[in-house]
Parts: structure tokens; C-alpha cells; sequence
């Protein structure tokens, strides 16, 4: 087991164990509307109403990782997005507490997917809540991860930890997401968020990756040029620079993919990150 890191002066939030929930972010965001300090985890070993992003269904089978965590912020808005390579970079390196160290490495795809020989292993989703003058009120972080079983799904390859271990208790994973968690926003807090943006990419795809990302109806391909300060993806394109606020990274590249597309307006979406 790889060493541990520590959670800087965060309190880390207690963690609530269900046998089983429709769904972890569903019951963060009722309780959030309940409380107006408290910060809580939940985990469940089963979920009847799992969810992804994009409105995608999420299999949620036992032995894997379904958690999602209550935290208050007071930030502005536009810093949310950041929560999201705040939150892939915990949960990677939760995960490779677990791995030996000669092991496999794990790899993030922007914004917070964490994969394992290219295929995901794991992800993030995150709801926010607006608060007064256009501040963050709260967020909802959901942990997905395939520690025992990696589900069947037409559209991405998919791993499991279980390929390089005896596959961790979802328990001991949760409470080792919690404390890098804690870890990375006392580093945020101290250092601010280039300290972040530093280490998402150097666990990230090198720079001058091929990458293709799909943008609404649009697709985008070119060159991995780095992050902007607002947390967007650079692609140097045939056509130029391109930021990229919102999309998703295709697995393989698409048949018939062009080289590049026309510039567009920049896109913003409440729910920064996909699972």
C-alpha cells in the first residue's frame, strides 16, 4: 500500500454507512437544504437509482465505491469548477493507497476521470447549490469506483481493481477519498488553486496528447495544450486555440472525426463534472 497523505486542518467529514439508497447525491442534496454548516459523507453498499452524467444511468454493483460527500463552501460560482480536478485528483490518489507501488499507474482524463490502462476505473459528479451574491452555498461530490467488478458499458471500456489486487473494502476506500480530500483543500486554502492545476497535470494526459472531445453537437479535435486558469481544456486545433469549458473526452477516436471544427461560443454547465 502506497503511503497515505494528511487532510491539513480540514476537518473530515463523518461518514454515514447505508446498506442500500436510491441514490448517495439524491440524499446529500435533501439533507443539504436541512442544515446550513454541517458536512457529512454517505456511503452505500447498493444503489437502486445510481447516476452518472449526461443523465446516464451508473451501475451500481457491490463491492465498488458509491459515495458522495456534503461540504460548504462559501467561494464564487465560477471557482466550482474547480472541484471537479479537485475531487479526480483525491480520488486517484485514494486509489493508488491501495496499489503496490511497482503497480499500474492510474491516469486522469479532464476533468476528473481516473483510469487505469485507459479505461475508466472510476469518476466524479458534482451538484452545486447557489448561495447568496452569487456564491457557492454547497457542493455534492459523488465518488464512483470499480474496486471488485467493472461494469459491461457500450460506450467506454471499463477496469477494476480487482485486476491488480484483492479488491478493498469500499469502507477503507471511502475513508482514504475523505482524507485526500481534506488534503487538497487545505492545499487550496494555503496555496490556492494553481496548486491544484499543478498536480492534475502531472497525473493527467501528457501535454500534446491527441484528444478528442465531443461539445454538444460538435466535435473538437487537437492537441493537449494545458488547462486555463478557469480550469477549461486547451486543445491547440488546425484551426487554433481552442478552451474548451464543458465536454467530454471520447475514448478512441470517432469514425469520421474532422481535424477540427469551427470556433463556438464557450459553453458552461451547473454540473462541472461527469461520472
Amino acid at each position: 500500500m502506497r503511503s497515505s497523505t494528511q487532510s491539513g486542518r480540514f476537518f473530515l467529514p463523518p461518514l454515514r454507512v447505508f446498506e442500500s439508497v436510491g441514490s448517495t447525491q439524491d440524499y446529500c442534496l435533501n439533507k443539504a437544504q436541512e442544515s446550513a454548516t454541517e458536512e457529512f459523507a454517505v456511503l452505500a453498499r447498493e444503489q437502486t437509482e445510481g447516476r452518472g452524467s449526461r443523465g446516464r444511468n451508473w451501475q451500481s454493483l457491490r463491492g465498488n465505491l458509491h459515495l458522495s460527500v456534503l461540504l460548504r463552501e462559501s467561494l464564487p460560482l465560477q471557482e466550482a469548477g474547480g472541484f471537479a480536478l479537485l475531487a479526480g485528483l483525491a480520488l486517484l490518489e485514494a486509489l493508488e493507497r491501495f496499489i503496490p507501488a511497482e503497480g499500474a499507474k492510474l491516469q486522469l482524463k479532464w476533468p476528473n476521470d481516473v483510469l487505469l490502462e485507459g479505461r475508466k476505473l472510476g469518476g466524479v459528479l458534482i451538484n452545486t447549490g447557489a448561495g447568496e451574491s452569487d456564491r457557492l452555498a454547497f457542493l455534492v461530490i459523488g465518488f464512483g469506483a470499480n474496486l471488485a467488478i467493472a461494469p459491461s458499458l457500450p460506450d467506454r471500456p471499463t477496469a477494476a481493481l480487482a485486476e491488480l489486487i484483492a479488491p478493498p473494502a469500499p469502507e477503507a476506500v471511502a475513508h482514504a477519498v475523505l482524507a485526500q480530500l481534506g488534503y487538497w483543500r487545505s492545499r487550496r486554502e494555503h496555496e490556492g488553486w494553481s496548486a491544484i492545476r499543478a498536480a492534475w497535470l502531472a497525473h493527467a494526459h501528457p501535454l500534446r496528447s491527441r484528444l478528442t472531445v465531443r461539445v454538444g453537437d460538435e466535435i473538437v479535435a487537437g492537441e493537449f495544450a494545458g488547462l486555463t486558469e478557469g480550469f477549461a481544456l486547451v486543445l491547440k486545433t488546425e484551426a487554433g486555440i481552442r478552451s474548451l469549458a464543458t465536454g467530454e473526452i471520447l475514448f478512441g477516436e470517432p469514425r469520421a472525426a474532422p481535424a477540427f471544427s469551427a470556433p463556438a461560443t464557450r459553453e458552461k454547465e451547473n454540473n462541472a463534472a461527469r461520472y
